[in-house]
């Protein structure tokens, strides 16, 4: 039977996995996860933390990259990810899908995934995301039932 894994137990867990991932690797690996639905009409951020709370809402869209193809597919099991090599600057690197159009956004603003993955230190660094992922393939991510500063649209489609 699957566990049923609300909003603040899933940012206890990705807070948990960026401080792991960061000690890892030596230096932050991303400085900004963000958990955003893309149920409605228009995309809403649920959690934000990182450098650039108003500047992700506005440049979403711009900032998916290479990776807005594939997010907006729909084809994600809780717990798939997919990386971006290539993004650069404030260019999403990952996401991670958390299930019914939930997906968790990793950026780093200041380095590319390329830069990142040519520190020795990232396979280590990336065990934690995968300990991220299984927690996730074995919950289903819920989103908290009333409305706060996250749940207002982001951006649109």
């Amino acid at each position: 039977m699957k566990q049923s894994l609300n909003l603040d137990d899933l940012m206890t867990a990705v807070r948990f996995c960026a401080a792991q991932m960061d000690s890892h690797y030596g230096d932050t690996v991303f400085d900004e996860w963000v958990v955003i639905s893309l149920q409605g009409p228009a995309p809403r951020i649920l959690h934000y933390f990182g450098p650039r709370h108003y500047e992700f809402r506005q440049n979403f869209m711009r900032d998916l990259g290479t990776l807005r193809e594939s997010l907006f597919s729909g084809r994600h099991r809780p717990g798939d990810f997919e990386f971006e090599r290539h993004g650069y600057g404030t260019s999403f690197e990952a996401f991670m899908a958390l299930g019914n159009d939930v997906y968790l956004i990793c950026n780093n603003t200041r380095i590319s995934m390329e830069e990142i993955a040519r520190n020795p230190r990232w396979l280590s660094a990336q065990i934690p995301f995968a300990d991220l992922s299984e927690k996730i393939c074995a919950a289903t991510a819920t989103a908290p039932n009333g409305t706060d500063q996250f749940s207002r649209p982001c951006c649109t489609k």
